[in-house]
This record gives structure tokens, sequence and C-alpha cells, in this order.
């Protein structure tokens, strides 16, 4: 198990549980580490009309597309082109882009706007898709990621991310935030604020709910929470230590790991607490399950001596061991397409973020860290967003599936540890 969440596991410090929905006041500020070698020209000219907004959309856009590390951001200068407007081709090719985004924004009543988009190949001077939405001014940014996500999707044909949300756990002083924050780090909002610890957070597949374990009753326990309404249950309180919570691809159950019977082993709880059942059973501990699509659940375990990964069937039934290069694989999490899987290496002393491909058995170190903890995947599979340390402070980090893109997410003050990140939205 990670020595991080053991450390957690064996102290808790007294506190007072808080609820809270207001603006968080530490934003995750985001700086591009590493970018992909053969990045894609592209303009993303001002939008006619978006001045009148309190933010321009096109800045949100271009930060989207140019933090993916896939594409090259052209530099157009600051004369709108609208959407209905000719193009001047020779212009956009001398500056090198290969596609530009042009787009218009205009009162569509009741203090709302229209936002119109196209996206055209410059060098065959054909459109690739158009784009309409309404939205409220305060919404610059939500539509500036679903713009982002609209181009990304028609310039790579995977879906864009730039709309999803992560979770993280923030810790300032004795104080510990469950925090809620765009894909971008920004809109943070405290879901949770304790005195006691907050760890191992799991979005539900709809995103709408996050299953956690919160220390508030001097013990581990496993909740579910409705990011919606505030409200939430309690998923596991048996006798001893419930931890662990990963979500099922249908949403209605958790795989978690419970003491209840002695040592750390995995169980499937329903989300409101009821149906337990015992998943797999072994000498040693077992722990960290993550829920692949395909119906298997991937967990951590010493039964053969040291940590490795294995895998069981979600209804139960014999385990299967994954890993076998190495001493300490920890912190199994399969890939949206079931074809992957990254976790924790110990290489050299240092904990890594290793990718393992599951039908070649070839592996790959992503990171270049030493204190890698607590992978989680993008919903398109192509990023990965961990925890890591620099300076002696937790921060986040992100690196593609590939290990050539990477990024450094952190606030000013605190420690940022355990992220996942969440599905993509349900329009």
């Amino acid at each position: 198990m990670n020595p991080r969440i053991l450390s957690v596991l064996r102290s808790t410090i007294p506190g007072v549980l808080v609820l809270a929905s207001t603006l968080a006041q530490a934003q995750l500020s985001i700086e591009i580490t590493g970018a992909g070698a053969n990045r894609m020209p592209v303009a993303v000219a001002s939008f006619e009309g978006e001045s009148t907004l309190p933010r321009a959309v096109t800045d949100v856009v271009r930060a989207d597309l140019e933090r993916s590390g896939l594409f090259k951001m052209v530099e157009l200068g600051p004369t709108p082109i609208g959407a209905d407007a000719p193009v001047d081709f020779a212009r956009i090719q001398s500056k090198g882009a290969d596609a530009v985004a042009v787009g218009t924004v205009s009162p569509s009543g009741s203090g709302r706007y229209q936002v119109q988009v196209r996206l055209i190949d410059a060098a065959k001077q054909a459109g690739l898709g158009s784009q309409m939405m309404v939205m409220a001014p305060a919404q610059y940014r939500t539509t500036g990621h679903r713009i982002a996500d609209f181009i990304y999707e028609k310039l790579t044909g995977e879906p864009g991310v730039f709309s999803t949300r992560i979770a993280y756990v923030l810790k300032s002083g004795s104080r510990y935030e469950l925090q809620i924050a765009d894909a971008d780090g920004s809109n943070a909002q405290t879901a949770l604020a304790s005195k006691e610890p907050i760890i191992s957070p799991s979005w539900s597949p709809d995103g709408s709910r996050l299953a956690y374990v919160s220390f508030e009753a001097k013990k581990p326990v496993v909740y579910v929470h409705s990011l919606a309404t505030g409200q939430r249950n309690v998923a596991a309180n048996f006798k001893g230590s419930n931890s662990a919570p990963a979500w099922a691809p249908d949403g209605r159950r958790l795989a978690v790991v419970l003491t209840k019977d002695g040592q750390s082993q995995l169980y499937s709880v329903n989300a409101d607490g009821s149906g337990v059942q015992r998943l797999a059973s072994s000498s040693g501990i077992d722990t960290e399950p993550s829920w692949s699509a395909d119906g298997m659940i991937y967990f951590t375990s010493d039964r053969g001596g040291s940590p490795q990964i294995y895998r069981v069937p979600s209804g139960g039934g014999e385990a299967q061991r994954v890993t076998f290069e190495g001493s300490y694989n920890v912190s199994p999490r399969p890939s949206p397409d079931g074809k992957s899987l990254v976790y924790v290496s110990r290489n050299g002393g240092r904990f890594q973020i290793t990718m393992l491909d599951l039908a070649s058995r070839q592996t790959q170190i992503l990171t270049d860290s030493s204190k890698d903890e607590s992978p989680s995947f993008a919903p398109n599979g192509r990023m990965v967003l961990y925890a890591t340390e620099v300076g002696g402070r937790g921060v986040l980090a992100a690196v593609s599936s590939d290990g050539r893109v990477k990024q450094r997410l952190s606030v000013q003050s605190g420690d940022v540890r355990e992220p996942a990140w969440g599905p993509q939205p349900r329009n």
C-alpha cells in the first residue's frame, strides 16, 4: 500500500466536520513542463462580439489547446473574425496554421448570448465543422472548454477532456478540504472541509457523486456524497477500517476494503451501504481496488510476499497476478478502454508512474519524479493525473499516456494530494 496512505490510516486529528459549497480561495495553477514533439499549428481568432463578455471565451480555448501539448497556438492578432465572415486563407497559411477557428458572440435575449463557432482546414479551405450554443456571461469558461473539446475532437478524432472536472484533497495546516475544480484547475469549490483526514475520492460514472474516506468518526468510514445537493450517506462503516472505495461501471455498487473479518480484504457494497459481498480472500493484505470497464477489479496485494497487482472478476472468484516486473507495484488504474494499466512502481528507490500494455505486457515508466502516487486516467485515456512531491510539498501533475506531455498543478500554500479525474460531462 502507498506509504502516505498507511501513515494517514495510523493517525487522526481531532476536528469538526464542515460542509461547504463556497468558492475556494486556493486555485490550482498549471505549469507545462513538457510538450509533444510534433504539435499541430492551430489558430483561434478572437470572436466577433466577445469583447462584451467579462472575459474572452477564446482566451480559455487557446489555453486549453496549448495545455494539451498536442497543439501549437498561432497568433493572428486582435482583429476578430466572425463565424460567417470571409477568411483570408493566404494570411492564415502564411502564419503557419493548419486549421483556424472563427466565431461570433451575439445577444440572444434575457441577458444571454449565442456563440457560433466554425473550424476550417486552412490548407484545403474547407469546413471541418461548426457549433452553436447559448450561454450566460458568467459561463464564458464553461463555453470555452466546450469549444476546445469540439476543436480537439475534430482535429484528433478523440473526445476532449477540457469540460471535465477533477477532485483532490488540499491540506493546509490542520485543515483538510475535498475540492472539485475544472480540469484546468479553475473554479475550485470545497465540497467538504474537516480537521480530520480525507482520502481516496472516487467519481461515480455519471459525475454526480463522489465516494471518499473520512476520519470524522475517529476511524476510516466510506461516504457517498451528492455534489448537487451536498447530501451524503454512509456506504461502509463496519468494524475496523473501511477504505479505498471504487465505483462499478454502472454506478450502483462500490468495491471497498474492509478489515471487519481480520486483515484488509476486498468487498463490494451497494452505494447506499446495503448488500455487502466478499470479492476475494487471501492470507495477505488486499487493497486499492479499481473497476475496469470489462467487469474486472484490479487491486494491490502482498499475498505473494511483495506488493503486486492482481485482478479478480467483479462477481468474485480466483485472483490472477498481473505485474511480474519489480518487487513493488501498487495503485492500479485501468484505462477507460481496458487495454492498459497505470500504477506506481518502485525503481531504484523512486516511486514512479508506470504504464502496462495488457496485451503485449510491455511496460513504460512515464514520469521522472520520485514520490508519485494516486494515478488517475482522463476519461479519453490520453492523460494521467497523479500526486507527487516537489520541494517537500504535495502537488498534482499530469503526464500523457506516451510520457511526452507533462504538466504540474499546484497551489501557493498547502499540500495537494489524492487526485481523481472525473468522467465526461453528460449533456
